[in-house]
């Protein structure tokens, strides 16, 4: 039998799919071009992001699952009262909108979270299923939908003024057709795809120091060389991706009980390897604190001025590689992950790594000041 037909057959269906694959990507690009996300922040804003509308607060419910439903708001509090930020100098996003979220989910993933029983499984909190839709979407997503706003502006934000903090997102469980782990959104994902196209980037470096492993974010870059993963985590717990372990570039694992010592010593051998190997033009650090002592998740021994120790770390990396820095608050639960998530900040306020001032040299706030971040 003559082969040609099959050959033929075989050249067409290539095309095709190259056809389609380059109508997707030209899509894409028009939906993140025509975003509204991308905001213009004045100079008297510090890149410190949030809203009020990030904390998820619903007749107790949020109280069912072990996350820290209002860590969000008291990191920003915290700051207020230390004198080292001012509620006006706060960045509010946007919401990210339907279109936003279709640079990376497909149509069928956001249909399925108009089901509440899906929303609770993903958010790991049963009687969110028997609510209505409409208040799952007001009191649940719309939430997470502000932070991804967050996590997409920050990245603007650390190109224009070389570091940024979302106070929130880090969203790491979550890819293009899969949520999980209290995590609906892939907004790591979606902040790289936003600035490959606005920010002329080319290669991003995943930093995942949160105690659990990134499996959203290396499903969505699996092939992707663009993407350097760097992911520390404890491979004894949540979520047991064996496939998408085999996308991390850099893989550090460490078990249960590891102390801080152990910790940060890993932690420089791997930043020395990474930046070796790998020279990126921005870094995504997902800051979990999930690995500090008692976390009943993360289930690692690392004190809060190992988290100090450890976030310096990172941003003197990014600093002496001369590349922008987008930090991402990401898992934690207990209640002190607030307060430690703080004092970190205001230590590298004090290092010189991030500049509280606006682009005038005056301090945003002082010291006498005292306010709320959720009355912007």
């Amino acid at each position: 039998m003559s082969t040609a037909p099959q050959s033929s057959q075989a050249t067409i269906t290539a095309a095709a799919s190259f056809t389609s694959s380059g109508d997707a990507e030209a899509l894409r690009r028009n939906r993140i071009l025509s975003s509204k996300l991308y905001l213009d922040i004045p100079s008297s804003k510090v890149p410190l992001v949030y809203s009020s509308s990030y904390d998820i607060a619903f007749l107790g419910m949020e109280k069912l699952h072990p996350f820290d439903s209002s860590k969000w708001g008291r990191i920003c509090q915290f700051l207020i009262s230390a004198g080292v930020l001012d509620n006006k100098s706060i960045v509010e996003p946007e919401e990210a909108l339907k279109d936003d979220l279709l640079v990376v989910h497909s149509e069928k993933y956001l249909a399925s979270l108009k089901t509440s029983l899906h929303v609770a499984t993903i958010i790991e909190v049963p009687p969110v299923a028997m609510l209505p839709n409409c208040v799952v979407q007001q009191k649940v997503l719309y939430p997470f939908r502000k932070q991804v706003g967050g996590t997409i502006l920050a990245a603007k934000l650390a190109k224009e003024r070389g570091w940024a903090i979302n106070v929130g997102g880090g969203f790491h469980h979550c890819s293009a057709e899969k949520g999980g782990g209290f995590c609906a959104y892939a907004d790591i994902s979606l902040c790289i795809h936003f600035a490959f196209v606005r920010l002329n980037i080319s290669r991003v470096m995943i930093i995942d120091l949160d105690a659990h492993q990134g499996n959203g974010h290396e499903a969505d870059f699996s092939n992707d060389r663009r993407i350097y993963i760097l992911d520390m985590y404890n491979p004894e717990i949540y979520p047991f991706d064996f496939e998408a372990r085999r996308y991390i570039s850099q893989k550090v694992e460490v078990p249960s009980g590891t102390s801080t010592n152990d910790y940060l010593k890993k932690l420089d051998k791997a930043l020395e390897v990474a930046g070796h190997k790998f020279d990126p033009e921005l870094v995504v650090y997902n800051a979990g604190t999930d690995i500090l002592d008692g976390d009943p998740l993360g289930r690692l021994r690392v004190t809060p001025d190992g988290i100090i120790s450890r976030d310096e770390k990172v941003f003197a990396f990014a600093r002496e590689k001369n590349v922008p820095l987008v930090m991402l608050t990401s898992g934690g639960y207990i209640k002190s992950s607030a307060r430690v998530i703080a004092d970190s900040i205001i230590n590298l306020s004090k290092k010189q790594l991030i500049d509280m001032e606006d682009l005038s040299g005056e301090m945003i706030a002082t010291a006498g000041r005292r306010g709320h971040c959720c009355t912007m």
